[in-house]
């Protein structure tokens, strides 16, 4: 057995690899198409409504995966899920590159989007194995930090930097497609987890993945928690999709355009950490969510009238706690009463396939309405976020010790 010094600092090593993923193979690649639509669109001469329902794609295929996903790290293990998932993700995403039409784009959407969700469901189980209930939302949120320096960096290089430098939008999915590939190297060569903490759940407990489903399907607290994420979900799946189109149709050079979805993330970047910390300082998960949820709600419904300086102050005030509500939001699912470390990849599972219920209907039901008036979509999607308020209020916070401290 490793020296405790060494298993202490090898899940820091583990977390890192964890944001790296999260950097890497989900953020980047799905980040990429909100500022590379404009260009698409050209090419392949699709409609506004149309961008919607590519946008919306990866939620309707993450519908039939989600739940078992989330079960696949509880039954094999994190790393082997990782391991083979990251080439699948890769490959598939790649293939975005190949389409000539908006159906065939549809399909390799689709085809992605059954295989993204199991990425960042197996993160944070991972989370949830290797590090105890003190450090659990520092630990989710540095998964967080991942996905928002993504967010971020995707929205900032991939139309003005890699497109041109690699040659278009095909190219530069191939390009993400090939370093999903790569990241699954580390996977394969990382340690096991910790003795007695992750072992398949046929051979450690006697329960199957049908029985695990079973198990957090009756757990009432999840399904108002994936109520929550459907509301918030759809909310900001639709306005970050509509976002960059939104402003260069009211006259924002595309440069400008794309920095505001980029600040959007880089304030959700800065503060995902602090806001995590908070969390597990205060205990108190589910106001720190109701505070987020109103700050999105209040932030995006601003989009619908803001010119000029005020879309800046509405990203802002929106962008500033989405990855921190994530981490926080993942954290108070794993510690529910009944999930913990052995359900927690099945019952983020669970909240996440609700989550997609809303990015599947929001983005091509709101920019349907900009047909009305351009700033209607996102009065649509701050009355999403604000539906989620009603299920927190419900959820009570979870008060069993989760994880394993190393």
């Amino acid at each position: 057995m490793a020296p405790e010094s060494a298993r202490f600092g090898y899940k820091w090593y583990i977390l890192a690899l964890a944001g790296l993923t999260a950097t890497l193979v989900v953020a980047m690649p799905a980040m990429c198409m909100p500022v590379l639509f404009a260009e698409m669109s050209e090419d392949l001469d699709l409609s506004l409504v149309q961008i919607g329902a590519i946008w919306g794609t990866g939620s309707l295929a993450g519908l039939f995966t989600g739940l078992v996903g989330g079960s696949l790290g509880d039954r094999f293990g994190t790393r082997r899920t990782l391991t083979v998932v990251c080439v699948l993700v890769g490959a598939a995403g790649a293939l975005r590159g190949l389409a000539g039409d908006f159906n065939t784009l549809v399909a390799t959407l689709f085809l992605g989007g059954l295989l993204g969700p199991i990425i960042p469901l197996s993160l944070h189980k991972i989370c949830g194995v290797w590090f105890s209930k003190r450090r659990l939302g520092l630990a989710n949120g540095g998964v967080a930090a991942g996905m928002a320096f993504g967010f971020m960096t995707g929205s900032m290089i991939s139309a003005t930097i890699l497109s041109p430098r690699l040659g278009g939008w095909r190219n530069v999915l191939f390009f993400y497609g090939a370093v999903s590939i790569v990241v699954s190297v580390p996977w394969a060569l990382s340690r096991a987890t910790p003795p007695g903490r992750e072992s398949p759940l046929k051979g450690a407990s006697g329960m199957s993945m049908r029985q695990a489903l079973a198990h957090v399907t009756r757990l009432k607290s999840l399904w108002l928690l994936g109520l929550a994420m459907l509301g918030v979900g759809g909310c900001v799946q639709g306005a970050l999709g509509y976002l960059p189109l939104y402003l260069r149709e009211i006259g924002w050079p595309a440069a400008r355009a794309d920095g505001a979805l980029a600040a959007f993330h880089a304030a959700s970047l800065i503060s995902v950490i602090p806001i995590a910390l908070l969390s597990d300082r205060l205990a108190a998960r589910k106001r720190i969510l109701m505070i987020a949820t109103l700050m999105i709600v209040c932030g995006v419904g601003l989009l619908s009238i803001a010119d000029g300086a005020l879309v800046w102050v509405a990203v802002l005030l929106a962008g500033v706690v989405r990855d921190g509500f994530m981490a926080v939001f993942m954290t108070l699912v794993i510690e529910q009463d009944g999930v913990g470390a052995a359900y927690a990849g099945t019952a983020v599972g669970l909240t996440s396939t609700l989550s997609r219920v809303g990015g599947l209907l929001s983005p091509p039901v709101g920019n349907s309405l900009a047909a009305v008036d351009p700033g209607l979509p996102f009065v649509f999607w701050a009355a999403m976020a604000a539906m989620a308020l009603i299920s927190f209020y419900f959820v009570k916070e979870g008060g069993r010790e989760s994880g394993v401290e190393l």
